[in-house]
């Protein structure tokens, strides 16, 4: 324990390294963070070029909390200890895990795919925020990021690397960088805003894949050496792969298929910052943290919800980083893509945009509407009037067939009757004794000409 300034009690460390070592403080009821540099500063004269260029990096590292920023650790305070003359900044202390620790058991080994984005936008929007004011923080690495567990929002710590001189820096960053961070100039001790961009695109790989692209297997020089080398020359490995083989077993089959599918503009991101030369990366924080938003807001899937997640999930090709001019088709990223038809018929439209639909003109070549009013309500009539005449039509009386085939046989009956009474009477009168018969002599020749004169026998 040692007194670092007056005001400002020791509490303890919380980290040590060879880029310094980081204690917590309080000042008053306030807890803060103090990061000490090991580098001792023998006075504060303005003429000690080593001072005045501390204070130089300070007054400049300053300029990020003119606006405050969610994502950004605040800065309280500078100086030099009391004890040992070591340059310090306070910062605010933000109680949560790091990165580092999040994917460490009893963590997951890997993040999901929105939490990762959600780093993303984030961390980015942090490194614009310190590149407006030309501000390379230098260190970005998974354990100075934090979780802040009040805010919900990931902050970006540890600005120490920022208030070195280049001397300073070259020899901290050789013997004690985090060397699976840094990018390929920084081993010549060259610190870029493309520096933290290509940083910043290892941090999203670590979180994806579960482990940085080069990692270092021992503390040796040999090993850092063949990292650092890796770094400038070896192929960046397959995230994807990784990825699969780093799943954590005790997720839903569903879940695990899901998350394997990594959106593709979010390769594209990560892929543009590992770019081995720094020209070939984005230009700073900035550009990194617009492109990010636009394919946020183009695929819609920053509110993580199972609708988004299946639209991100059906997002399999790349998309354009930076917006370009309307009138201009984007071409996908880090392909050289076929020649396009530009004929009218053939350019596509993007959901959800749709084209304006004009509405009709009125007709003018008269009022139809009455007329057609009319014509209906009679046809309406017509129905009507001819459904009323089909109701009220008289039944037709149904033909008994039974009946008159018995009327038929009463009448034939009655025939019979009289038909057998006269052949009765006929009968009867020819057997009477009464009536004597002769053979007939006349053989017909009877003219008749009798006059009737006979009395009629009653």
């Amino acid at each position: 324990m040692f007194t670092i300034t007056e005001g400002l009690e020791n509490l303890g460390a919380i980290q040590t390294g060879g880029q310094g070592s980081v204690y917590k403080a309080r000042r008053g009821d306030e807890i803060s963070a103090v990061k000490i540099l090991p580098t001792p500063l023998h006075s504060e004269d303005p003429n000690d070029k080593n001072y005045r260029d501390f204070q130089n990096e300070v007054s400049k590292l300053k300029k990020v909390n003119a606006e405050p920023n969610p994502n950004v650790v605040k800065i309280i305070s500078s100086g030099i200890t009391e004890s040992g003359s070591l340059p310090f900044i306070e910062m605010e202390f933000i109680e949560g895990p790091d990165l580092e620790n999040l994917i460490r058991p009893p963590h997951d080994k890997v993040f999901t795919i929105s939490e990762t984005i959600k780093v993303a936008q984030q961390v980015s929007n942090a490194l614009a925020h310190c590149h407006k004011v030309s501000v390379k923080h230098g260190d970005i690495k998974s354990n100075n990021v934090k979780l802040n567990n009040q805010s919900g929002n990931y902050v970006l710590l540890d600005f120490g690397l920022s208030v070195m001189t280049d001397e300073q820096r070259r020899t901290s960053l050789r013997h004690a960088g985090a060397i699976e961070f840094m990018a390929p100039e920084q081993n010549d001790g060259e610190m870029l805003l493309q520096s933290d961009v290509y940083s910043f695109g290892i941090i999203l790989f670590e979180l994806l894949a579960g482990t940085v692209p080069f990692p270092l297997n021992n503390k040796s020089e040999t090993s850092r050496n063949a990292v650092m080398i890796s770094h400038m020359e070896r192929a960046t490995p397959d995230i994807n792969v990784l990825r699969q083989q780093n799943l954590p077993l005790n997720w839903e089959q569903e879940k695990r298929d899901f998350e394997l599918l990594v959106p593709a503009w979010l390769l594209a991101v990560i892929s543009k910052c590992l770019e081995k030369s720094p020209a070939d990366r984005f230009n700073s924080g900035i550009e990194l943290h617009q492109a990010i938003m636009d394919s946020i807001v183009e695929k819609e899937v920053f509110a993580y919800t199972p609708v988004s997640a299946g639209l991100l999930a059906a997002s399999t090709d790349p998309v354009p980083l930076v917006p370009e001019p309307a009138d201009i088709i984007p071409e996908p990223l880090f392909e050289d893509p076929e020649p396009l038809n530009l004929e009218e018929e053939d350019v596509p439209v993007s959901p959800p945009y749709r084209e304006p639909v004009e509405p009709l003109p009125p007709k003018t070549s008269g009022n139809l509407k009455p007329i057609l009013i009319a014509l209906g309500i009679i046809v309406g009539l017509l129905i009507l009037f001819g459904g009323y005449s089909m109701l009220k039509k008289p039944e037709i009386a149904m033909v008994d067939t039974a009946a008159i085939n018995l009327e038929n046989q009463r009448l034939q009956d009655s025939v019979d009757s009289a038909q057998r009474a006269d052949a009765e009477r006929a009968a009867a009168y020819n057997a009477s004794p009464a009536v004597s018969r002769s053979p007939g002599n006349s053989n017909g020749k009877g003219k008749g000409r009798g006059k009737g004169k006979g009395k009629k026998k009653k």
